[in-house]
């Protein structure tokens, strides 16, 4: 049996399988029942692997085991299939989180903050800096800079850029707020996201920004500043870039020149 390695590839990364288990996989659903042995021979995987590979597809809901002598497995439906995955990942999901949240306030977590508090000693100020790629990655930090904030947050964004914050640094922000966080949030204000500055008017002071100027940066407690690289406009989420750095000397020297920007902006009402 012949199959792609581009369609291969795809499946692996839709199903999450290694290369053996999509090659046993396809030759088992080509073929609807088989032995071990046969799909060895069809799918060119050892046979000395591929009852683990079968076991392993049972395991994930992909096949069945078929009574009898000698051993038969028997392919499911791919909807059924697809199904099947779908709540493995939702369970999977639902029990990684309750071991993480049980992390609170264990001793497992509270040795890693000892071991990080202890080694952010030795590291200098300036040695406090990295890149980040990637959008999600970029809004997972710049969340991790608003969940730490202590007096002030400052937003600059694009006219984009202002909804997908709502989206995603939403509950961060309400807690800020509610923690006294003063926080400015500038960004060019259209028809597109007008109800989205609005909202965001209600826990921040939203103001619009000149079309014409382009930013994006952020910065908190005048100690740490994040700014993008790129234009959000002209490049693909995953292959956004940033800068985070952690210096008290820079931060103050970019909210000094937002402050001088800032009265110049109109408010949203």
């Amino acid at each position: 049996m012949i199959i792609k390695e581009e369609f291969l590839s795809r499946l692996r990364k839709i199903f999450d399988l290694n290369l053996y288990e999509a090659r046993v996989w396809t030759a088992l659903l080509s073929r609807g029942t088989s032995t071990a042995g046969e799909l060895s021979n069809i799918s060119d995987v050892p046979r000395s692997r591929t009852y683990d590979i079968l076991e392993s597809l049972e395991k994930k809901g992909f096949i069945v085991m078929k009574v009898g002598k000698p051993i038969k497995f028997v392919a499911l439906k791919p909807e059924e299939v697809v199904e099947r995955v779908k709540k493995n990942l939702v369970v999977d999901a639902q029990e990684k989180s309750r071991r993480l949240e049980k992390l609170r306030g264990d001793e497992v977590l509270e040795e890693l903050n000892g071991l990080f508090s202890n080694g952010i000693k030795f590291v200098e100020p300036s040695d406090l800096s990295g890149s980040l790629r990637g959008r999600q990655n970029m809004y997972n930090h710049l969340d991790m800079m608003i969940r730490g904030a202590e007096r002030t947050i400052t937003i600059v964004t694009t006219a984009e850029g202002l909804n997908r914050k709502m989206e995603m640094l939403l509950p961060g922000l309400e807690r800020a707020k509610k923690r006294g966080v003063i926080i400015r949030i500038a960004a060019p204000i259209t028809n597109a996201n007008l109800k989205i500055a609005k909202d965001l008017n209600k826990i921040a002071e939203v103001r619009n920004l000149d079309s014409k100027l382009t930013a994006r940066f952020a910065v908190v407690d005048s100690n740490q500043v994040m700014f993008m690289l790129l234009d959000d406009k002209s490049i693909h989420p995953n292959y956004d870039v940033a800068v985070w750095l952690s210096t008290e000397f820079f931060a103050k020297a970019m909210e000094q020149m937002f402050e001088l920007a800032w009265n110049t902006f109109s408010k949203v009402r």
